[in-house]
């Protein structure tokens, strides 16, 4: 059975949704690249189709929307690539282009896309969430970046929508992997209603009775108004834990070094189940990682969504290269032995000289895998 399920549904006026669901319930539907390769063809296509009036992407099963992209599938071509430079085709570039260019497409989508955001969304998953026109989040999203656990960075875009996140929150949570629940996500901007998943059934039927017209710009405002129906009945969403916590957490604005803001948050006596979840998050983390967080927010601050892609590319295949990454997977998803050896033990033993490496583009110029993206 093919890992991404389409269908077309007809509504009551004619014109049509298409539906796409990751359909991988075994993998908690993490994004790997057969689904990168069947979804963005299918999305380009009913972009073009008059008869699409909007789009809705869903994850089967009741566990995850998407638990992240295919790491082991990386871990294993990291494990077998000696020298990735001298093979420009290599599988880590590829994924990461393929994957961002689908991420750019749904961001820049101009009908519609509903995503319904059910379970875990971590990672890659997060990375199609952020750009749908309308994110849905259930009572059981659990939303998160833990890169930094597997010695890697909030990619994904995720250096553009965490940096326009509350001050020192997109910070905060990259550093930590902090877990979100749906009305964080609301407060964070990765998110745009709350609805119970009992009523996904009623939503589907409620969009097959609407009135969809060729207009764009109005079946945008039309699929907000009936997603605001079902969430003035979807009763009280949980308590933000980023919001709870947010005076803590933006005073970390006041430490300029990532040491001194990665010893505030760890030196905070708190008897906070979230809180300390995310100290201990940051504390067994990548060091390595912590500093390109730090730096990847800095040099990404004000820049374009296509810049951010091309730069996080740049960033993700030197972390295949350089080992953190790989190292992080085996010793979460491998071994899973929980005890990653990091190539540094602490921040202050990460040389400047090592992270500056990661900013800069590996390829000649004109030859940017993404150097395309969004200059169409």
């Amino acid at each position: 059975m093919s890992c991404v399920l389409f269908k077309e549904l007809e509504s009551v006026y004619g014109l049509k949704i298409g539906i796409a669901t990751l359909n991988s319930e075994k993998s908690l539907n993490a994004l790997n690249m057969d689904m990168i390769q069947l979804l963005t063809p299918q999305l380009e296509a009913w972009q073009k189709n008059d008869d699409i009036a909007l789009v809705v992407l869903e994850g089967a099963g009741e566990k995850s929307f998407c638990a992240g992209g295919d790491v082991v599938s990386l871990y294993k071509a990291m494990a077998t690539e000696v020298d990735s430079k001298s093979d420009p085709d290599n599988y880590i570039e590829s994924f990461f282009s393929a994957e961002y260019k689908l991420d750019y497409l749904i961001h820049r989508f101009e009908k519609p896309i509903l995503l319904w955001g059910n379970g875990i969304i971590m990672g890659g998953g997060l990375g199609l969430m952020a750009g749908a026109s309308h994110k849905v989040v259930t009572e059981t999203a659990r939303i998160a970046m833990p890169e930094i656990t597997i010695g890697l960075y909030p990619d994904v875009g995720g250096s553009y929508f965490l940096n326009k996140m509350p001050d020192q929150v997109g910070l905060f949570l990259g550093l930590t992997g902090a877990s979100m629940n749906s009305e964080d996500a609301r407060f964070v901007g990765l998110a745009d209603y709350f609805i119970k998943h009992s009523f996904k059934s009623d939503l589907i039927e409620k969009l097959l009775l609407t009135k969809w017209g060729k207009t764009k710009a109005l079946n945008h405002d039309k699929l907000s108004e009936v997603l605001q129906g079902f969430q003035n009945t979807s009763g009280k969403p949980p308590i933000s834990e980023v919001k709870k916590h947010i005076d803590l957490i933006s005073k970390m604005s006041k430490h300029n070094a990532l040491s001194d803001k990665v010893n505030y948050v760890l030196n905070i006596e708190i008897e906070d189940k979230w809180f300390n979840r995310a100290q201990k998050g940051l504390n067994h983390g990548s060091p390595l990682s912590a500093h390109l967080v730090f730096q990847q927010l800095k040099h990404a601050d004000g820049m374009s969504l296509g810049d951010c892609f091309r730069q996080e590319l740049s960033m993700s295949v030197q972390c295949g290269r350089f080992g953190e990454f790989q190292e992080g997977v085996r010793a979460l998803l491998i071994d899973k032995d929980g005890k990653p050896n990091w190539k540094y033990p602490d921040l202050n033993s990460v040389p400047d000289e090592q992270i500056a490496p990661f900013f800069e583009s590996i390829w000649a110029k004109g030859q940017h895998p993404l150097q395309n993206l969004g200059k169409d």
